[in-house]
């Protein structure tokens, strides 16, 4: 029997002081590395999840037929289901798992600021024997498995795994195909041929990128052109402290160039430094420009709500795309029934949950493309599937600092506004970079 509990103590504790010091309690199992895999736990009949998915998304719909599998298949096990908010358990999450009233498992996000630190803490389980067991690493190879792993210092990328991701996502260029039509152009299939795009919209007075300075896409847009001149060797530099990342090298300088010829090209609104990502969608939706380069999380509102034909296409010419698993399931350390746990996030790997997700529009990891028979979501699987199939994630421009996104903004929004040259740009972006990576490496 499921049931579902919206009201949580992680509210009630929202206003608890988040100075207070976290420390492990002592009364938990782990989370598949040790007792669990014994056979020497002691797993109570009731497993509870918290996660924050709406019950329409994509990911709400494939978690609620995961609990059907896992029900059916442990008749005697009653599943609890905590609603939560991305802020709730991002805000609290440190302070709730040092006690012992925790979920068995839960959704969390995931990178080195996040699931790294709740790692490091020893807050959360390590996963490694239940993903040797299960086959896991097997079917999230590569940048897929990135996030999955961190190591003492909450790093990912190596180390023990701590968490399961299901589902994924990418940044791409959606595209009003009436705009296109009425100019007769293709979609494009380098970076010089979307530059002629673009330029073919200007000739006409239409600014031809839908952007938002004041929020994450011109930092993905920026990083977009800095993995067009990438490689993975740059990436896991930047990333995961793989080596030095010369901020003055070719990758970021051609990047960051072309990005200020674009707005200097008026590919760019001059204002956009001021709107937000709802800004930047909605214009688009409304046909106010002819393409947008932004993520997957936008095609079921674009799906809603877009008026005009429309369509996707990978950013041009690139090997390498902004993007990454999705969040993680994770098991916190004083969990009740650990291996309980292990087997749900094993459930929401099985195929007939990957489908769900597949034919919602949610990016499953394992799922199958021939089962999803609407167009367009079948077109969106298919691009993320051509970028796994090339190991092609990189992640985010935001990711390796704790507080580098308001840097990325910040330095972002001064080249739109062109009271930063790209080389102060630059030299901000690197400035904010050594000192956080100095604080997390403790040098």
């Amino acid at each position: 029997m499921t049931r579902t509990r919206k009201a949580s103590m992680i509210a009630a504790l929202a206003a608890l002081p988040l100075a207070l010091t976290a420390c492990v309690g002592g009364g938990g199992t782990g989370g598949g590395g040790g007792a669990a895999a014994e056979g020497g736990d002691t797993d109570d009949q009731t497993l509870t999840i918290w996660h924050y998915e709406n019950d329409d998304s994509a990911m709400g719909q494939a978690w609620a037929k995961a609990i059907e599998v896992f029900e059916a298949e442990h008749p005697d096990v009653t599943v609890e289901v905590e609603k939560q908010t991305f802020e709730q358990i991002q805000k609290n999450a440190k302070i709730v798992l040092t006690g012992d009233d925790v979920p068995d498992v839960m959704e969390y996000n995931k990178g080195n600021a996040t699931a790294g630190q709740l790692a490091a803490q020893g807050l959360i389980a390590p996963l490694t024997d239940a993903a040797e067991r299960n086959g896991w690493a097997d079917e999230l190879p590569g940048s897929l498995a990135t996030t999955a792993t961190y190591d003492e210092n909450g790093l990912m990328g190596s180390g023990e795994w701590y968490g399961v991701p299901n589902y994924g996502e990418f940044v791409g260029v959606y595209y009003n195909q009436a705009m296109f039509d009425d100019l007769g152009l293709e979609v494009p299939t380098t970076l010089d041929e979307l530059e002629t795009v673009m330029q073919a919209f200007a000739d006409e007075g239409i600014t031809p990128l839908a952007e938002a300075g004041a929020e994450y896409p011109m930092g993905q847009l920026w990083y977009e052109l800095v993995l067009a001149n990438a490689d993975r060797d740059f990436v896991d530099r930047y990333q995961l402290f793989d080596g030095d990342v010369d901020f003055h090298g070719p990758e970021m300088t051609a990047a960051t160039e072309q990005l200020d010829a674009w707005i200097k090209e008026g590919y760019v609104a001059s204002d956009s430094a001021g709107l937000t990502a709802e800004d930047m969608g909605v214009g688009f939706i409304k046909g106010d420009y002819p393409m947008m380069v932004s993520g997957s999380w936008w095609f079921g509102r674009v799906v809603a709500e877009m008026k005009d034909d429309w369509g996707q296409f990978n950013f041009p010419g690139n090997d390498l795309h902004v993007g990454s698993s999705g969040n993680l399931w994770v098991v916190p350390t004083n969990a009740d029934s650990p291996s309980l746990a292990e087997e749900f996030i094993d459930t929401t790997l099985r195929p007939e949950v990957q489908d769900v997700l597949a034919q919602s529009g949610g990016l499953p990891v394992a799922g199958d493309a021939s089962t999803i028979e609407d167009a367009k979501t079948k077109e969106l699987t298919e691009n993320f599937q051509e970028i796994l199939d090339a190991d092609g994630l990189a992640f985010y421009p935001d990711w390796p600092v704790p507080g580098y996104y308001d840097v990325v903004v910040s330095e972002l929004q001064s080249l739109i506004n062109q009271s930063k040259s790209p080389d102060e740009v630059l030299d901000g972006l690197e400035s904010a970079y050594v000192d956080g990576k100095s604080d997390l490496l403790g040098e």
